[in-house]
């Protein structure tokens, strides 16, 4: 009923998107070997896995986070979102070991921009699954969160949609 009263007084929903920030096969959080992130305990998203060892810009917006191992960083978009990218599980323990950092916090950033760049292979290698979650920490400001998973993606590609 109050879709059809939406459309009669012309009121639109206000729906953003996250663009994939890895290529790869985008899947479920619920498939994340990691209670963390299946459980969404950070907030909800999408899972890729990864095939070549790059992360860009998912939005625009600002680096609010680059941990210090490298393996995780956080923008917040320039419409509120706050983005996790969590490169692997427990690759914090790698302590910055393969990856390469290419923006620091407080940097402005634009969809596509690189972000961190990572030894794919050397990080398998090293017994380390490269799953990487992309979680809206703030899940909780918004209406629904509509990760578009179990396909391919390329950089860039639409994962999630989110109404506000």
């Amino acid at each position: 009923m109050f879709d059809k009263l939406k459309e009669t007084l012309g009121i639109k929903e206000k729906t953003n998107t996250i663009l994939a920030p890895v290529e790869g096969y985008a899947c479920s959080l619920k498939e994340v070997n990691d209670p963390t992130f299946n459980q969404e305990i950070l907030g909800k998203g999408i899972a890729i896995k990864p095939a070549k060892g790059r992360v860009v810009s998912p939005v625009n917006g600002t680096v609010t986070l680059v941990f210090e191992t490298k393996h995780a960083i956080s923008i917040t978009r320039d419409s509120g979102e706050e983005i996790l990218i969590h490169i692997g599980l427990d690759t914090v323990d790698l302590k910055g070991k393969y990856f390469t950092a290419h923006v620091k916090e407080g940097d402005k950033v634009k969809a596509g921009d690189l972000l961190v760049e990572f030894d794919l292979e050397k990080i398998k290698e090293a017994g380390y699954d490269v799953t990487t979650p992309v979680v809206i920490c703030n899940s909780n400001e918004y209406k629904e969160i509509n990760p578009i998973a179990n396909k391919e993606v390329k950089e860039l590609d639409k994962i999630i949609n989110i109404k506000k």
